[in-house]
Parts: C-alpha cells; sequence; structure tokens
C-alpha cells in the first residue's frame, strides 16, 4: 500500500480522519473537484448534503479505479461546503458513511474542510478534491 495514515501523539484523534498521511507510491494523482453529478451530469440530490457528499466520494472512486486506485491509494482529501456552520457536521458525515458503506472501506485520510459562498452551479453544496498515490 501507497499510504500508512497515522494520528500522532501530541495531537488529537479525530475520528473521520488522520493527521498524516505517509506516501510511499510513485505516481502523483491529482482528482479535480468532483460534485454531486452522476455519469450525465445531472445534480444528484439537490438541496440534500449528505447526498452530495456521498456523490462526490462515489465519483472520486471512480476517478481513483480509471487510474487503477481506490480509496485505500487517498493522501489528502479538501471539502469546499457553501455556506459551512458546524450544525451541518451530521449531514457530511452521513453522507461519508454512506459512500465508505457502497465502497467497502474507512476512507480517513487527512482532510481540510472549507466553507465558500458558492460552487460553480447553484445547486452544488458540496466539492471534494483529492489527492492519491500510487505504486
Amino acid at each position: 500500500m501507497a499510504i500508512t495514515l497515522v494520528n500522532p501523539s501530541g495531537l488529537p484523534e479525530i475520528d473521520v480522519y488522520r493527521q498524516v498521511s505517509i506516501a510511499s507510491g510513485s505516481r502523483l494523482v491529482f482528482i479535480a473537484g468532483q460534485v454531486a453529478w452522476d455519469a450525465e451530469g445531472i445534480t444528484v440530490g439537490e438541496g440534500d448534503l449528505a447526498a452530495q457528499v456521498e456523490q462526490c466520494y462515489l465519483n472520486i472512486a471512480t476517478a481513483l479505479a480509471e487510474v487503477g486506485g481506490s480509496f485505500d491509494d487517498v493522501a489528502k482529501l479538501t471539502v469546499h461546503v457553501v455556506d459551512w456552520t458546524p450544525d451541518k457536521m451530521p449531514s457530511l458525515l452521513e453522507g461519508i458513511s454512506r459512500a465508505a458503506a457502497k465502497l467497502g472501506v474507512t476512507p480517513v485520510p487527512p482532510a481540510t474542510l472549507l466553507g465558500v459562498a458558492a460552487l460553480d452551479v447553484p445547486d452544488h453544496l458540496v466539492e471534494i478534491e483529492a489527492i492519491a498515490i500510487l505504486d
């Protein structure tokens, strides 16, 4: 495996991600920010943050599969949520959990969560980009 995830002592242990990823692979994969579009470009889960997060994760998995990878190869995620407030965390976690169940993984690479004013399409509530390392 190209990625080892670590929670260093002296830093808080976060349930939904690890603080550090150690990459040993030779190919860097940068995945553009994924939104809640299905394969036909139709927005999935209009107005439903959990459904959109789930679709974003599934889209990242699709992109990774195309280049011979999986979520186990993700070294870093950046999550952009429109009008972020802490009360949206349960919906975010629900979407991650649903995607994890469908993918059969526990996606816990280091992540950065950013609140943004808007995304490219008004119906999009979240956009997630990924960096992966493949051997």
